[in-house]
Formats: structure tokens, C-alpha cells, sequence
């Protein structure tokens, strides 16, 4: 799934939603199966009492391929299945929040919020599209994946104690699309129905000429509700009381927009399952927020919280030799990332007149100078992004379209650029790294301006119809205001009059609930299994849906049909070729102006934690909340040292 991350150098963009809807800030969701779609294998032959159809029955799904680990695997290979349990682990969280409800469009949910959820199975770290069972024990479809039966465990408790049952899977799909984000309402739009067979066992049932691949991976992933405690709740309104789950986490305390701790239920009912064992090892997690980059990178110098991953270059090249790195007391680490580094740049909110033309679009984003940003801001830490699966020796367009993606190109001829046809995959032209005022990248955006109508006036401004050309970049980061700076500087220089709205993280959110904005910054990590989930960031239904991800309100036939080949690709090497191809289309659509990438983890911590790894985590996450542990003996040290 495409998941939104912090931007680098950037406030939080949060944790998208199925993926999993959840604002979440600096963190990443540990709950794995937020990464993972597909479906199918590692199975067994069983018949389906109620259509007599052969089905598979399993243990796990996977999109393509066999499951790495079998249905008698006690746990999975990169965990400590002896890790010790206590300790906290506290990060810290950018803005505010106001809300513990992370599935409805009211209000500002906590980082982490998701985690009083499970699900009927859940992904890991080492596998890009598997999934295992949770909640439920084992899957039936048959071969055409047009419905999934789940077995759930009849030991799966809520909080209070009482079953999850599937009729509490029922409530929570009904509700999720009647009163959840309305983006829910485009996602789960090809599930036919859900019913309740009895107490454990519950069935979807498929659109047949929808994305079968993705369908039951979505089906697999959604979070259980309580259908008693909403009973008496309003469900889309938020809340600051803990809601009834049945995940291995409770809340502890939280302090409205300034800090969140979770403790784990020493009771949690599925604690020694294998998907669990050697996970979710701290008692406390905390969550500390903070308004801007300094005060929580100088809380974090003071002991306030014990993990950060720094995002900001300036602070990760100059300012990690404070007493407590230098006397052994803070680890400070660069660790390796394995997934696409995502999408991360300025997005143009295209349901706008002005930026209808291509050609303005591709003008605006010559005025970003990155070679000079990269020397004069991020202490040549970054490397320019270009693509929308950056990282992805796979997933990535390169040079001109092969014939598989011509093939899947050319019915869309007549709706797309003819660039995408004869150029080589767009990527944005190397500007001067000491001038940031590049004049020759400049003469060529003026030239696009000029050919789209858009005419410098007497006032040094540009018009069209009588209309000044202006443009404002929304922005809730006072530590980002020196990267739009400079870019604002150079859209001035082209005749536009370019400004920075500077508004808080509450106002922020709300803002592009509603898109209501010009330009906006946001981070999307893909996942190395894309699949229907792209709808949500680039799909037409999504494009005027309130709260959806698909902030550039992109509506185009051919990404929704390229979208659709992905989603129902049969082999990897297909679902590669359509997002090859996906992927030159998008960059010849100058939706964003692209930023930058690292293609590591940048991180500090107190010297208080164990991991089961040393220099090379796991391919798809470090797994810093669910599989690190604390250790008594070095924070016990620490305290000694006066570190703590």
C-alpha cells in the first residue's frame, strides 16, 4: 500500500491509509500489513461447503509466488523470539491531535491511533506482499478470487473480554463505508457483500471484474471494530476515549496535542501467536509532540524521548555532537532502506483553472532549483527524485517505453502527451548548484508561461484573461520555510506572484481535507507490490473526494486504466511493466515538482535498546516499535551516568 511518510526535511505527512487512515506523523506504522496487498498459494485443497467449488485453503496469502514461511512457522526469521518484554519507547510527533479515532474525517487522530485494532491477518518485514493469519486462523477462496471465506479464532477477545465474532467484521465494514473517511467508500466499492456464516466465520464476496488480486488482501487488512461499544457511540465523531479493540496495546494516558502513551495488555489474547512472537516487546510507547524541528530535536538532546530519525539534513550534518553522542550515551546510526523512497514533492492541486496546462505546471517546476538546495541546504545529503517508485530498480521507468509497456500505452494514445511515446521518461534537468537563479532553466519556463498564455504585464507580473498568475504553497513547518524561500524567490523572478502560507499543523490537515490549497508537500512511500490502492492517490474517484490522498485531484482515463492492469496483473513481470509504465505517464503529467531522497534511515537514540539485527534490518522497515526491546542493564547505566 502506499503509505504517506514524513517528508524528509519536512513536517510529518502521516500514514496513509488502507492505509490505515492514520495521521502518523514522524512514526511508521509497524502493523506490517499496511504494506502488503495481493493474494494467493502455499495452500492446501479443500471443498467449499457452500458452492461445492475446489478451494484453497491457507494459512497466508501471497500476490505472487510462494509463501516464505509455512503454516507450522513459530515465528517470523528476523525476530528475537526471547526478547524480553518492558521498558518504554518514546518518540516524538510534529503539530497536534485531538482525536483517537483514526478512521473518520473529524478531527486529528495520535500517532499510533490504529494500534487498538486487529485485523483477520497482518504482513511482516521480510515479504512485500504476503500476509498471515491474526484474527483469523486460515482463508478459503477458490482459484477465481472472487470471495474469501475467514476463520476466525474463536480465542479473540476485545478488551472487555467479549468474542470477536463476525458479525463484529460485518459492523465494522458497514460502518467503515457509511461513516468512515469517504475515501472508504472508493476503496471497498467492488465488495459485493460481507456476511456472517456463523459466530467465526465470515464471507466477502467480490466483484468478479474488480482488482481478485487485491480484493482479499484488503479484506484481510481491515481493522475490527466493536459492534456492542458503538451501540451507544456515534462512530463518526471524534473522540479522546480509548475505543474498545482487541489489539496487543490500551491507552494509558494521553494530554490533547502534547503527548499519547499506549501500554500493553499484558492479557492480549493473541500474544503467543507466530505472527506475534519476538513483537511488540515495550510495555509503554510514547508519543510526544512538539510544534517545530528545534524544540523537539533539542528535547530530544535533553533526554525527553528516546528515539528520533531525523529528517532534517541541516541538523543531521552539523548538529549530532551534543555531550550525550560524544560521551557513548546516544547511538547515532544510518541504516540501510529497501523500499521505494516514495513520492515526495510539491503537489499542484490540479481542480484549480491555473494549472490546467501542462506546460505551466512544467514552468513552475523549473523554478526549483534542487543541485543548489541539495549544496547550500541539505549539506549534499540528497539526491533528486524523479520518479514516483524512487529506489525501485523495478518499479521505476527508465529511457524510452519498452514494447510491453507500449502496448499497454498505446490504447491511451490519443489522452496522453506524445512525450510519453518519444522522449525518454521525464526527468527534471540538473540546474546550477551555486546560482539559484538559474538563468537558463528560467528562460525556459518563461518560454512555457509565454506559450500558455500567461504574458508579463507593465508590472512585471503575469496575466491571462486579465488574471495575475499567483500562486500560494501551504506550509505548517517553521524549519521548512528555507527550502520554499528560495523557490518562492525564483517564481517571482518568472512574473509569478508566489507567496507561503504559513498556517499551523490542525489548520494544515483541515486544509487539505477540504483542498483547499494551491501547493502542498507530501511524502507517499510506495509499496514494492503496488496495486489498487493507487486509486486512492491518483485514481479519478478519488479526485474530489474530501479527505482522500489524491491531493493533486488527478482524473485521468488512462492512469485509472494502467491502474487497473497493475491491480489485476497475474505475474510480477506484469505488474512491473504496467507501473513502469504508470510511472512515465505520471511524470510527463507534471502532477508535483519532485523533491528528494535518501534512500536510508537516519536515526539517534538513547543507548537504552537491543535489536535482533546489526547494520542490516529487515528489507521493509527497521522495526524500531515492534521488534527492538528495551534493555534494563544500559538504561539503568545511563541513569547512573546521569544520562537519563
Amino acid at each position: 500500500m502506499a503509505l504517506i511518510r514524513r517528508a524528509q526535511d519536512d513536517k510529518s505527512r502521516s500514514d496513509a491509509k488502507v492505509r490505515r487512515e492514520d495521521r502518523d506523523r514522524p512514526l511508521r506504522l509497524w502493523l506490517a500489513g499496511a504494506l502488503v496487498t495481493g493474494l494467493t498459494l502455499a495452500a492446501t485443497f479443500a471443498s467449499a461447503q457452500d458452492t461445492g467449488e475446489e478451494t484453497i485453503t491457507a494459512h497466508g496469502v501471497s500476490s505472487f509466488g510462494e509463501l516464505k514461511y509455512g503454516p507450522d512457522f513459530e515465528h517470523f526469521d528476523y525476530v528475537n523470539p526471547d526478547a524480553p518484554k518492558g521498558g518504554e519507547f518514546s518518540t516524538w510527533a510534529f503539530g497536534t491531535f485531538d482525536s483517537l479515532t483514526p478512521y473518520t474525517l473529524r478531527g486529528n487522530p495520535a500517532a499510533l491511533s490504529t494500534v487498538f485494532y486487529d485485523s483477520l491477518m497482518t504482513g511482516n518485514l521480510d515479504e512485500p506482499d504476503a500476509m498471515y493469519g491474526l484474527v483469523a486462523e486460515s482463508v478459503e477462496y477458490p482459484e477465481n478470487r472472487e470471495w474469501a471465506i475467514f476463520n476466525m479464532r474463536p480465542e479473540a477477545t476485545f478488551r472487555d473480554g467479549t468474542p470477536v465474532t463476525a458479525s463484529d467484521v460485518v459492523f465494522s465494514y458497514n460502518i467503515l463505508v457509511t461513516e468512515g473517511r469517504p475515501s472508504y467508500r472508493v476503496s471497498l466499492k467492488d465488495f459485493e457483500s460481507v456476511e456472517a456464516l456463523d459466530d467465526h466465520r465470515v464471507k466477502f464476496t467480490f466483484n468478479p471484474d474488480g482488482p481478485l488480486r487485491e480484493l482479499l488482501m484488503t479484506a484481510a487488512g481491515l481493522p475490527i471494530l466493536s459492534e456492542a461499544y458503538y451501540a451507544d457511540r456515534d462512530f463518526a465523531e471524534s473522540s479522546l476515549e480509548p475505543p474498545m479493540g482487541s489489539g496487543q496495546y490500551d491507552l494509558e494516558s494521553v494530554d490533547a496535542g502534547r503527548s499519547v502513551t499506549y501500554v500493553r495488555r499484558d492479557d492480549y489474547w493473541g500474544k503467543d501467536l507466530p505472527v506475534n512472537v519476538g513483537q511488540n516487546n515495550f510495555d509503554r510507547i510514547t508519543i510526544e509532540y512538539f510544534a517545530d524541528y528545534t524544540t523537539a530535536f533539542e528535547a530530544f538532546k535533553g533526554g525527553a524521548y528516546l528515539f528520533r530519525q531525523e529528517y532534517q539534513s541541516r541538523i543531521w550534518a552539523t548538529s549530532y555532537n551534543f555531550p550525550a553522542v560524544e560521551n557513548g550515551w546516544v547511538e547515532v546510526e544510518v541504516l540501510p532502506d529497501g523500499r521505494p523512497s516514495g513520492t515526495q514533492g510539491f503537489w499542484f492541486n490540479l481542480r484549480r483553472d491555473k494549472f490546467q496546462d501542462p506546460r505551466v505546471r512544467e514552468a513552475i517546476g523549473m523554478a526549483f532549483n534542487f543541485q543548489w538546495s541539495n549544496e547550500s541546504l541539505f549539506y549534499g545529503l540528497y539526491n533528486r527524485t524523479d520518479s514516483f517508485f524512487e529506489n525501485s530498480d523495478t518499479l521505476q521507468a527508465e529511457g524510452m517505453p519498452s514494447e510491453a509497456e507500449l502496448e499497454l500505452l498505446e490504447p491511451y494514445r490519443d489522452q496522453l502527451p506524445d512525450s510519453v511515446f518519444t522522449e525518454e521518461a521525464f526527468s527534471p534537468a540538473e540546474s546550477s548548484s551555486t546560482e539559484l537563479a538559474d538563468r537558463r532553466a528560467l528562460r525556459e519556463a518563461g518560454r512555457l508561461l509565454n506559450e500558455a498564455g500567461w504574458e508579463v504585464g507593465d508590472d512585471g507580473f503575469r496575466y491571462k484573461d486579465g488574471e495575475r498568475f499567483t500562486i500560494s504553497v501551504l506550509n505548517d513547518s517553521p524549519s521548512f520555510d528555507r527550502i520554499i524561500n528560495p523557490y518562492i524567490e525564483n517564481l517571482n523572478r518568472l512574473g509569478i506572484q508566489a507567496d507561503a502560507t504559513r498556517v499551523d499543523a490542525a489548520e494544515s490537515l483541515e486544509r487539505e481535507k477540504r483542498f483547499d490549497y494551491d501547493i502542498t508537500t507530501r511524502r507517499y512511500a510506495m509499496s514494492s507490490t503496488p496495486g489498487d490502492e493507487l486509486r486512492g492517490v491518483f485514481g479519478s474517484d478519488n479526485a474530489d473526494v474530501e479527505g482522500s490522498n489524491n491531493v493533486a485531484g488527478l482524473a485521468n482515463e488512462a492512469v485509472d486504466g494502467l491502474i487497473q492492469r497493475i491491480a489485476t496483473a497475474e505475474s510480477r513481470e506484469e505488474l512491473e511493466v504496467a507501473t513502469r509504465a504508470l510511472d512515465r505517464v505520471l511524470r510527463a503529467l507534471h502532477i508535483w515538482v519532485p523533491q528528494w531522497y535518501s534512500g536510508v534511515h537516519n536515526i539517534a537514540y538513547f543507548d537504552v535498546f537491543e535489536r535482533p539485527y546489526e547494520d542490516t534490518p529487515p528489507r521493509f522497515g527497521i522495526g524500531e516499535i515492534s521488534i527492538w526491546w528495551y534493555s534494563e542493564e544500559k538504561a539503568e547505566a545511563l541513569r547512573e551516568a546521569g544520562a537519563l
